[in-house]
């Protein structure tokens, strides 16, 4: 018996000795993952610190009423400030590297692995610890400070969680009535008039870097400066439109800088995308010109942009129905998060389908403000509008903080000075083809005009922000797409601290009309001027808004068709006979708008709540107003008169629970 003790006693020392030496691997992996932990809240918490002291400064500018530099260019330059100091002061914590040398020749520089695994020795001899590391990408200094490499991000975040808010926002919070209204002229800037700069950038720029020295000259193809002349043509006048929305800047204007911005942001990122597809997947590789290849690359910009388009107004439509037939909106809670979720998949749908996410969030925004909100309750009208708002504006700053520190953290910029001056030149001279020559042409066949101040302050506000950074910053494996990234993050930086801090003084020199009430546009008393007062005047006074389209009787005479875009004259007619009554409560219904024959599916399609309500409580529940489509542009059809006593029996069945249709 005391032998088998004995043995035991021995057998549990031996495993004790064996716990303890593997002891020390475990302490080393538990303060590793601490330290590890501990260096992401820093970087959360520094980015934490710059967004709180752009909110306490936005304050004491707007309470001193300061308006020298905006909001965005306040978080550029703390961003800067609070880069240098985690790139220049501070201990260092180095990156602890052991070097792999690749025998295989099926990888190289242009293609490494997607995963690394090392086999490790383990003091068991029986078999080796197996760890696993993920590319990330390539890096110059093996050196770098840990602190450095978690003060960056990967640039997927940027595509897949900060940007579609952003986006999302700016099509939720379109007003769709001036945007309608100038619906020709916005489309004619933000898709010819992005294509034209994208391709005067790119030209331009590919005989500058010739003009360079050949170090440079050859790290650029003709795909690559056109690509950057993609995405340096997309705008982001964050600054200007807060600064029109705070001053009641004329509403035309502002309809014609925000709705180009927000179409050119989508326009720039399907080009750049057809630019890349160009190359690699239709191009033979002879290096030169190729029409098919050309005409493939066109056929993906249209495809993808209207599969995009078509995804997004799905999308919209799918959650107006599920608002309109169900009862979610009993509970405000559910409802709130059932649009939100159905906002952000729609996105990721467009992404999974190798179409484009930016689009489709754009355009599912617009018609979940055209369709949806009209559906919300109370709670959910308000809770979603100000979640947008706030998700907006935090991710907006936080790009723009990011941009600063970035300048000094970020390990892929590449400083050309040639290259950077010339982008700066060619930026410039793009988004003057974009918006002179054009305007040109829209006030050939436009009335009223464009004047020239408008022309002036549209050239002004071609400021770079979140989406061309994104674009950069997405790849930086070559020389050539590093110094893009460089040069597109400088641009960024000038124009808005700049451009945005000198808009206010523009305005005044440019004597744009301001005072304007956006949404409540009345006529001056003493005249029967339109509600483009201001533009057809010119720069002279102030913009006099118009009331909406519930114009009390005897009020002055109403602009004329011909004042609207066609196109937005015909989807009015359309949206308010049978899109509207559809996709939400609104009145006419379909029994008044559709033929006699679908008059059972018309039934089926209308709700009891379309029927019992009055006039008043429609006009008041509908926020579309905002397409302002004239009466006569939306004549009913005259057969509306025969199905009169078709409607009054189905009033009757809501009001007595009986019909008989004969």
């Amino acid at each position: 018996m005391g032998l088998i003790t004995l043995s035991h006693l021995i057998i549990t020392l031996q495993v004790v000795i064996n716990t303890v030496h593997g002891a020390p691997s475990d302490i080393q992996l538990d303060a590793k993952a601490q330290s590890t932990h501990r260096l992401d809240s820093l970087n959360l918490l520094s980015y934490t610190l710059l967004l709180i002291l752009t909110v306490l400064t936005i304050w004491l500018f707007k309470h001193r009423r300061l308006s020298f530099v905006h909001e965005t260019g306040l978080a550029v330059i703390y961003g800067l400030i609070v880069g240098a100091i985690i790139r220049y002061s501070g201990a260092t914590s180095q990156v602890i590297n052991m070097q792999v040398f690749v025998d295989e020749t099926k990888y190289n520089s242009s293609l490494p692995p997607d995963t690394l695994s090392l086999y490790m020795p383990k003091p068991n001899p029986s078999r080796n610890l197996t760890f696993q590391y993920v590319f990330r990408n390539e890096i110059d200094d093996v050196k770098e400070n840990e602190i450095d490499l978690k003060a960056t991000f990967d640039p997927e975040i940027f595509f897949n969680i900060i940007l579609p808010p952003i986006i999302f926002h700016a099509g939720y919070s379109l007003k769709r009535k001036y945007f309608f209204r100038n619906l020709g002229a916005i489309l004619t800037y933000a898709i010819i008039g992005t294509t034209v700069s994208s391709f005067i950038v790119g030209i331009l720029m590919y005989g500058c870097v010739q003009l360079m020295p050949i170090r440079l000259a050859t790290s650029f193809t003709f795909l690559d400066t056109l690509y950057f002349g993609a995405l340096i043509s997309s705008t982001d006048p964050l600054t200007i439109i807060a600064i029109f929305n705070d001053l009641n800047v004329d509403v035309n204007l502002y309809a014609l800088v925000f709705g180009e911005s927000v179409l050119n942001d989508a326009v720039a990122i399907v080009l750049s995308g057809s630019i890349q597809h160009y190359g690699k997947r239709y191009q033979l590789g002879t290096g030169g010109f190729e029409i098919k290849a050309f005409f493939q690359a066109v056929g993906d910009f249209c495809g993808i942009f209207m599969l995009s388009l078509l995804i997004g107004a799905a999308m919209g439509c799918i959650t107006a129905l599920m608002t309109k037939y169900t009862r979610v909106r009993d509970f405000p809670l559910l409802e709130s998060a059932l649009f939100v979720l159905m906002s952000y998949s729609t996105f990721l749908i467009a992404e999974a389908s190798d179409l484009t996410g930016v689009v489709s969030v754009l355009f599912c925004g617009i018609c979940q403000a055209h369709y949806t909100y009209n559906n919300l309750s109370e709670d959910s009208r308000i809770r979603t509008k100000q979640i947008f708002e706030l998700l907006n504006f935090l991710a907006e700053n936080f790009i723009f903080s990011y941009i600063g520190v970035s300048m000094f953290t970020f390990p892929k910029h590449h400083f050309e000075t040639w290259f950077i001056i010339a982008g700066f030149i060619c930026a410039a001279i793009g988004r003057a083809a974009n918006v002179y020559p054009l305007s040109f042409l829209l006030n050939l066949g436009r009335h009223p005009k464009i004047p020239l101040n408008f022309q002036h302050m549209l050239f002004f506000a071609g400021l770079r922000g979140a989406m061309s950074f994104a674009l950069a910053i997405r790849n930086t494996r070559s020389e050539a797409r590093q110094a893009m990234l460089t040069t597109t993050s400088l641009i960024v930086i000038i124009t808005v601290i700049i451009q945005g801090g000198a808009s206010m003084n523009l305005l005044k020199w440019l004597k744009i009309p301001v005072g304007s009430d956006e949404e409540t546009e009345a006529l001056s008393q003493n005249g029967g001027h339109s509600v483009y007062n201001s533009m057809e005047r010119g720069s002279a006074g102030n913009s006099t808004p118009r009331s909406d389209c519930n114009e009390p009787f005897g009020a002055p005479q109403r602009p004329t068709q011909n004042e609207k875009a066609l196109l937005a004259r015909v989807w009015g007619s359309l949206d308010s006979k049978y899109m509207k009554p559809l996709l939400t409560h609104s009145r006419p219904t379909l029994l008044e708008t559709l033929p006699v024959c679908c008059t059972p599916l018309a039934r089926f399609l209308t709700t009891t709540e379309q029927l019992t309500q009055d006039g008043s409580n429609s006009k008041r529940r509908d926020s579309d107003s905002d397409l302002c489509i004239e009466e006569n542009d939306l004549s009913i059809n005259s057969r509306i008169n025969t199905r009169v006593s078709v409607y009054n029996r189905v009033i009757s069945y809501c009001v007595n629970g009986a019909i008989r249709i004969n």
